[in-house]
């Protein structure tokens, strides 16, 4: 069977352009530059660990990395290899950096000979771009554009660590490249990443309930509980900049509907919003449960430490055999038996003791330990607080959604549409919260400085600015049914003038 030549140079211009972008490193690995000991400084390698370094940087959203952080950076890992300071590493990192973003503002180019069509063409790419930049010192600080990160993800499979956060920076691509088929592609992979952690989430759960044996695998489970909280924090940000995005691009396009084409692509970020909310609504939960995890299980998984070394403590070989066969003078032998000695008790009643308050209870032998209540970490709090405040956001969005041009509304009306467009909130208690809580307060006014709103509240109060003076929830009579788990009497949503 003889090979056709159009099935060999298929897609050739393409698979030059992916090959192309390692030139850069390429480039590097041909510089002869010495350090002070005059031995070949290893361009090539450094020229990678600068790729990796800005990967991580746009991982933690650290948009402020530049020639000094880079050369900083250097400094630090160098341990003696390269026999250069601080200045040193800077020029190293100047080099490196115009290598991957010349400073002549040209972009990084290859001219080759496309076999397939005959022609000879030229590709661009780009490897790193300008962030941003500090007028006050001068500085321009970089960030890795789409090739650099191409580049990157072609060195290692993130799926295990990482693949949310970079879903996240892939969909903001697309989104911003208009590629609203691809995008929808992504959330759909974002979905499985989430079910996936989901599942990671809840096997730790259960090892730490299992596996906690000591402390020094306590401080690992603890340890490895803090890294997912900080991570899901940072995805759960991106996924608000991302919703915020889509929803100005949903904005825009509507008044720019001309044809056919435009009318597909309006419907495309409809659903994009719709998935996207609901990927982030799963998400949610999972730094819910992640906060829960942090406070509960780790402190559940101590106290059993607790107990475990009760229950191993030998009273015979620890205190009896101790006593008896070590000779002890007698104020030693007091204070090894003392903490298992009851004080002396003296059994009494007086008649006037009827007239006190009644506690009725079992008798039991052992002793009681009353302890002050602990309170909640701040941290844990304050995270729980930024939770509540966008969720609260997120349901009054909702309710104007649903309101339009109206002044009030039923909470019977809302839950009807949410059966239809939002069901899986009717299942959080943080729903309910929020009617319970704005019955509560109100009636609320709304402030249109946007700096005296403050509380759980105080996003979601800022929306009716300029909508309405004042609002008010009143309690009706009917109780409504919403499903197995929930019953709440039926209110009014008014927006006052």
């Amino acid at each position: 069977m003889k090979i056709r030549p159009e099935e060999v140079l298929e897609n050739y211009r393409e698979r030059i352009a992916r090959l192309s972008i390692y030139e850069p490193l390429v480039e590097l690995g041909r510089k002869r530059e010495k350090d002070n000991s005059e031995n070949i400084i290893d361009y090539a390698s450094l020229g990678f660990i600068t790729l990796l370094f800005f990967f991580e940087n746009m991982i933690i959203r650290n948009k402020e990395v530049g020639v000094n952080e880079l050369a900083e950076f250097f400094y630090e890992i160098n341990n003696g290899k390269i026999d250069l300071d601080i200045e040193g590493f800077q020029k190293v990192a100047r080099n490196i950096i115009d290598v991957f973003r010349p400073s002549s503002g040209k972009r990084n180019s290859k001219t080759f000979y496309n076999w397939e069509n005959g022609q000879e063409e030229t590709i661009y790419y780009s490897i790193l771009k300008a962030s941003k930049s500090d007028i006050k010192s001068n500085t321009q600080y970089y960030t890795l554009d789409e090739n650099g990160l191409e580049l990157v993800f072609a060195t290692r499979e993130y799926f295990s660590e990482f693949q949310l956060s970079i879903s996240q920076l892939l969909l903001r691509k697309q989104l911003e490249k208009g590629e609203f088929v691809g995008a929808l592609r992504e959330i759909d992979e974002m979905r499985l990443s989430v079910e996936s952690l989901k599942d990671r989430i809840f096997k730790i759960k259960h090892d730490i309930n299992r596996n906690i044996v000591s402390e020094e695998t306590y401080k690992r489970y603890k340890e490895l509980v803090e890294d997912i909280n900080i991570r899901l924090v940072r995805e759960n940000e991106e996924f608000d900049e991302l919703e915020s995005f889509v929803k100005d691009t949903k904005n825009a396009m509507e008044y720019e509907i001309k044809d056919e084409k435009d009318k597909k692509a309006y419907e495309l970020i409809i659903k994009i919003d719709t998935e996207l909310d609901k990927v982030h609504s799963e998400h949610r939960k999972l730094l819910t449960e992640s906060i829960s995890l942090k406070v509960t299980a780790l402190e559940a998984a101590q106290e059993s430490l607790y107990f475990m070394g009760l229950e191993s403590f030998n009273f015979k070989q620890e205190i009896t055999n101790r006593l008896i066969s070590t000779p002890l003078p007698i104020e030693a032998s007091r204070q090894l038996i003392k903490p298992f000695i009851f004080l002396g008790m003296h059994t009494s009643w007086s008649p006037i003791t009827v007239f006190n308050e009644q506690r009725v209870e079992g008798e039991k032998d052992e002793e009681r330990a009353y302890e002050f209540i602990q309170p909640i970490d701040e941290e844990v709090l304050n995270e729980y607080k930024e939770i509540t405040i966008h969720n609260f956001k997120k349901i009054m969005e909702i309710i104007l959604e649903i309101l339009g041009e109206k002044k009030e509304i039923e909470l019977a009306q809302v839950i009807d549409y949410m059966r239809l467009n939002y069901n899986s909130i009717l299942d959080e208690r943080i729903f309910y919260d929020f009617w319970i809580i704005l019955h509560q307060i109100s009636p609320v006014s709304i402030d249109k400085d946007e700096t005296n709103h403050s509380g759980l509240f105080k996003e979601a109060t800022k929306l009716l600015i300029g909508k309405c003076k004042s609002f008010k929830v009143v309690e009706t009579k009917n109780i409504l049914e919403v499903n197995n788990r929930f019953k709440i009497k039926n209110m009014i949503f008014k927006l006052e003038e």
